[in-house]
């Protein structure tokens, strides 16, 4: 059987894990410590990073971004990229934006200070850092109201990979109480609400993580 070897709250194998389940794809969930820079991940993944895909011909695959190209390439049945030209960019477009600028601004430093530190034993969180990164997620809640108010996906009228990468990052946020869904556009809720009752992302909301406890609404589809 495939094996994924993931971190529980990383959006990146949150992802792959919507995107695998989409494709009635059957796979393994392999739990990876990354921060104790395991010597078994590293013979993996030489960057130490997950998530990691071990396919059913023993391919070998690192990176959320190539995982994802490898899976919308060789298991064709349904895809998630879009038909055309244009949707593909466009979807692209979107995936980029979240898994590099939502990371960088809102995803990176919430995870490190809140749930990282105490594993690295770093020592108490940066209260500022936090702060920032809690400030910053609002204005992406507006950029995904403008894409939800004129469209029934993120990239269309398509579910994609755009809505994956989206909502991966927003629940990793989530369990740790970290997205202000009272202030949400209307429209961000309800297309969050579509995800989180999708058979593909309800086995995500089931994750727990020791030593800490999701919010009462986690798992509720109507917050």
């Amino acid at each position: 059987m495939r094996k994924l070897y993931h971190t529980s709250l990383s959006p990146f194998c949150r992802k792959i894990r919507i995107h695998m389940r989409e494709k009635g794809l059957d796979f393994e969930l392999m739990e990876e410590p990354v921060w104790e820079s395991r010597e078994s991940l590293y013979q993996l993944n030489p960057a130490g990073e997950v998530p990691v895909l071990v396919d059913e011909n023993d391919i070998i695959l690192s990176g959320s971004y190539a995982i994802s190209e490898y899976l919308e390439e060789g298991y064709t049945e349904v895809g998630f990229l879009g038909k055309t030209l244009v949707e593909r960019a466009e979807v692209r477009r979107l995936v980029t934006w979240f898994d590099m600028k939502f990371y960088h601004e809102v995803s990176q430093p919430i995870l490190f200070e809140k749930f990282y530190r105490r594993f690295m034993r770093y020592g108490m969180p940066d209260s500022e850092t936090i702060r920032l990164a809690k400030n910053n997620i609002s204005a992406h809640l507006d950029c995904i109201a403008q894409l939800t108010e004129n469209r029934r996906w993120l990239a269309g009228d398509f579910l994609s990979l755009a809505d994956f990468a989206a909502s991966a990052h927003l629940s990793s946020m989530d369990y740790l109480d970290d997205v202000p869904w009272d202030t949400a556009a209307p429209s961000v809720r309800e297309w969050y609400a579509l995800l989180k009752s999708r058979p593909s992302f309800r086995p995500l909301l089931c994750d727990r993580m020791r030593g800490l406890k999701p919010p009462l609404h986690y798992e509720n589809p109507d917050f």
